[in-house]
């Protein structure tokens, strides 16, 4: 299964700022030293979310990054799909006539990964930041 450290830092850097964002604008410099993800990483992962109007910027000295929207419509799916990321469970691409080994038949096990994967993007689009940061214990180690 393929999800890089670019979703996981995504999710982890936007559960940081929805938990504390009720203190104002959080930078991202304090996110970094809490979730000890690079300060240009998260720079990086930020421009893209912002793009996806999921954060936006406020300026001057206590500036930083704040929610562009409400905790509970931000699904895990909409982050990761925000960094360019996605999870993948096989090599080959589902709509392909061709297998996944190179042959003219998709492997033996092509339906069961296939599956997980839909599990997978599903269990991502059910779950909301919200959900994320009121059960810490549950879904964060």
């Amino acid at each position: 299964m393929k999800l890089t450290t670019k979703g996981r830092y995504a999710v982890m850097a936007m559960a940081d700022l929805a938990g504390n964002q009720s203190f104002g604008p959080v930078s991202l410099s304090d996110i970094s030293l809490r979730q000890n993800i690079s300060l240009s990483y998260l720079e990086q992962l930020f421009s893209k979310l912002k793009n996806e109007k999921l954060v936006k910027s406020v300026r001057g000295p206590l500036g930083g990054y704040i929610l562009e929207k409400n905790p509970k419509d931000i699904k895990i799916s909409n982050i990761i799909f925000a960094v360019d990321e996605q999870v993948k469970t096989l090599n080959c691409k589902r709509e392909s006539k061709r297998g996944c080994n190179g042959r003219t038949v998709k492997c033996i096990t092509h339906n069961l990964w296939d599956d997980l994967e839909k599990h997978i993007n599903d269990f991502f689009d059910k779950v909301s930041l919200n959900d994320l940061i009121k059960q810490k214990s549950t879904y964060i180690n």
